[in-house]
């Protein structure tokens, strides 16, 4: 599972950097995202927190190679990708069309290591 492990720092690394961004540069952030919605800076902050948090647990999913979580990460992602392609039909906010590029991008790396490396294993 080494590959999807690999694929793994990928997310690990937009939910740390995105998670700093909405926690101590809000507005600034929401413009890199290209946002055109209007949200309370502590509604980002806390985000920010929510992102934060899940970057540690992925970092430690990581660390301790905890491989029979590979696949919950797929379905959170999925379960993502489908909130924000819904958000963005009923706000028409560009951000959720960035998000969906940068989970999409992890979801698809780490969905295809994740059958490769599966693939390898009932091979051996």
């Amino acid at each position: 599972m080494n590959k999807t492990r690999l694929s793994l720092f990928y997310l690990a690394g937009y939910l740390s950097v995105g998670g700093i961004g909405f926690l101590f540069f809000p507005r600034i952030t929401l413009t890199l995202f290209l946002s055109n919605g209007n949200y309370s800076d502590v509604m980002v902050r806390i985000m920010g927190v929510f992102l934060l948090s899940i970057a540690l647990i992925i970092i430690q999913i990581i660390k301790h190679r905890a491989t029979f979580l590979y696949p919950t990460t797929l379905a959170v992602r999925a379960f993502i990708l489908c909130a924000f392609t819904v958000f963005y039909f009923l706000y028409r906010d560009p951000m959720f069309i960035v998000l969906l590029a940068i989970v999409g991008l992890g979801f698809l790396m780490t969905l295809t290591c994740y059958v490769l490396d599966r693939r390898n294993v009932k091979a051996s």
